[in-house]
Order: C-alpha cells, then sequence, then structure tokens
C-alpha cells in the first residue's frame, strides 16, 4: 500500500534524490526562475516554500535548518533577500507556469518555476 508516501522517486535512491532536490531549489534560489519538467517543478515546489516559511522567522536556528539544504550563500539570501519580501504572505511563495512545448528527447511536459 501506498499510504502517507508522499513525492516522486524519479528513478533515483533516497540519497541521490534528497540531492537532487536540494540542487534544484539551489538553483531557484540562485536564479529565481528556472525551467525544468512538471514533475520536477511541482517536487522542488514544497522544498522551497518550506525553506522561505523558515526564513521569515529571522532566527538563527532557522537559518541552520536552511543551511541544511541549501549552500551558505544561498541560505543567507534566503534569510535576508528572499523572506522578507515574503513577510505579509502567509504561503504560495513559489508559481509554477506549464509550457505548451515539450522536451524534444523524450516528449516531458515542460514547466517553469519562479517565485511570486
Amino acid at each position: 500500500m501506498k499510504h502517507l508516501k508522499k513525492g516522486k522517486k524519479f528513478g533515483r535512491k533516497k540519497g541521490q534524490r534528497k540531492a537532487f532536490r536540494n540542487n534544484l531549489a539551489t538553483s531557484l534560489v540562485r536564479h529565481g526562475k528556472i525551467t525544468t519538467t512538471e514533475a520536477r517543478a511541482k517536487e522542488i515546489r514544497g522544498v522551497v516554500e518550506r525553506l522561505i516559511t523558515h526564513g521569515k522567522k529571522q532566527n538563527l536556528a532557522s537559518l541552520r535548518l536552511i543551511m541544511k539544504q541549501l549552500p551558505k550563500a544561498e541560505a543567507y539570501k534566503v534569510q535576508n533577500e528572499i523572506a522578507p519580501r515574503y513577510a505579509n504572505r502567509k504561503g504560495g511563495y513559489t508559481r509554477v507556469i506549464q509550457h505548451a512545448k515539450v522536451r524534444k528527447g523524450d516528449a516531458a511536459k515542460r514547466a517553469t518555476i519562479e517565485f511570486v
């Protein structure tokens, strides 16, 4: 049974999957907007929104929780630049925009994920 099993596996083992999600989240924080497959965009949405929620608390414990998933520079960027933008917002910090074009190699649906 698949009760309480969240997230996609992406054909990777647990450690690889965690690193993959963290790398996608790092790219999103670094660039502000990335284009990837729809499944990947939907998967990292929850990761990034959780990081921003931690960053809104503006304390050392939250910064350390963010640094567990992101490199130092990106963690500080979430804490000092991105999170204060959403101080009055209760959630929904990212937007997933689906594209009509599919990826040429395997016809995967494409999407762009960006900060609101």
